[in-house]
C-alpha cells in the first residue's frame, strides 16, 4: 500500500503501481486531490 486517502470520513487505501521505495512526495496532508493525480514518485 503507498497511502491511505481519506474522504467524508472514509479511508480509501491506494496501491502502487510498481515495488520499490517513495522518493518524493507531491501532495502534503489535507490536499484534495483528484482521480488518477500522482500523489507520490517510486523508484526501485
Amino acid at each position: 500500500m503507498l497511502v491511505i486517502l481519506e474522504s467524508m470520513k472514509m479511508e480509501i487505501p491506494v496501491e502502487s503501481p510498481q515495488t520499490g521505495t517513495v522518493t518524493e512526495l507531491l501532495v502534503q496532508p489535507e490536499d484534495a486531490v483528484e482521480e488518477d493525480q500522482v500523489v507520490a514518485v517510486v523508484e526501485d
